[in-house]
């Protein structure tokens, strides 16, 4: 759905953000924070996009907080930086990864950093790949 609607905005549903948001917290409710030696990479991750995607930012605080207390490699350090930008957006907070975009096509823009000249750094610290690189293929994605 996510990525049909980056094409066609009529393809979106919230209401699959939100029931997604539901199932990850009841599976938080039983097992913690879905870690990679648990459930594996790929579902370590894809809890982590629910999370991201998810309309309640207090689950996204919750879900944050839950990944920064889990020993390292547990979860794609990356994943928590995402995590951490958005919900610094979602407090209209500057980022520190310069993960988050607001707008689309010519409005497109980076929502603002805390330190632009140490994005890269903090970046590289957690696996990302340089800012430049990384506007540009959001540039060619979003239309």
């Amino acid at each position: 759905m996510r990525r049909r609607a980056a094409q066609d905005s009529a393809a979106w549903d919230a209401a699959v953000d939100e029931a997604h948001q539901r199932r990850l917290e009841e599976i938080i409710d039983c097992i913690g924070w879905p870690t990679i030696a648990l459930v594996g990479a790929e579902a370590s991750n894809a809890a982590w996009l629910i999370a991201q995607h998810g309309p309640n930012l207090e689950f996204m605080e919750h879900c944050l907080e839950l990944m920064l207390r889990l020993p390292t490699n547990s979860v794609h350090p990356a994943n928590i930086a995402y995590l951490e930008d958005r919900v610094l957006m979602r407090h209209d907070e500057p980022q520190v990864y310069g993960t988050q975009f607001l707008g689309s096509g010519d409005d497109l823009h980076v929502y603002p950093i805390q330190d632009p000249e140490r994005a890269d750094e903090c970046r590289a610290s957690v696996g990302l790949g340089p800012f430049a690189e990384y506007e540009d293929q959001i540039r060619k994605r979003l239309p």
